[in-house]
């Protein structure tokens, strides 16, 4: 399977923060995930601006199909009455669906791995002397009484009993 590109955000609002503690940490994620670094996009200014070019080209490389996720080392204050905020606000909304379908998708991928080596899901199959539990009930005992004398549970009793009788 071919590995996922994405494009790793860094933006610094001053001198005193470090761009390449952000660099490093983003990289180091991206590898851990197994994915291709297509380009780093570092912003170098306040939060405030409206206009941020590194942003703006990630944004229009997005556009292209040049990666197909966006990687940011943390995003506090996004202001979403500005329309940048708003606009990171949707990309982060929109990596987080689809890490959310990606999870989802290997789940079912897994599952189907592991049902085609006999992986059985759910509970396992019970047992149920029917003809017993309706002797049982024969003799007086509720449903309960008879999950107990059984060790079936009451409704999978039921349910075998109301199954066979419809056969």
């Amino acid at each position: 399977m071919k590995p996922k590109r994405v494009a790793l955000y860094i933006r610094v609002s001053s001198g005193d923060q470090n761009a390449e503690m952000q660099r490093n940490e983003l990289t180091e994620y991206a590898k851990f995930r197994k994915w291709e670094v297509a380009e780093t996009y570092s912003d170098t200014m306040s939060g405030a601006k409206d206009r941020r070019p590194a942003l703006d080209r990630l944004m229009a490389d997005a556009k292209r199909g040049k990666f197909e996720i966006v990687v940011v080392w943390r995003c506090e204050s996004i202001d979403t009455s500005t329309p940048t905020g708003k606009m990171i606000f949707t990309i982060l909304a929109s990596v987080a669906e689809l890490e959310r379908y990606t999870i989802r998708e290997r789940v079912i991928a897994g599952q189907k791995a592991a049902k085609r080596r006999g992986v059985r899901f759910g509970r396992p199959t019970v047992e149920v002397d029917t003809d017993h539990a309706l002797k049982l009930r024969k003799q007086g005992l509720s449903w309960r009484a008879v999950a107990k004398a059984t060790g079936v549970a009451k409704d999978t009793l039921i349910r075998h009993v109301t199954d066979e009788r419809r056969v």
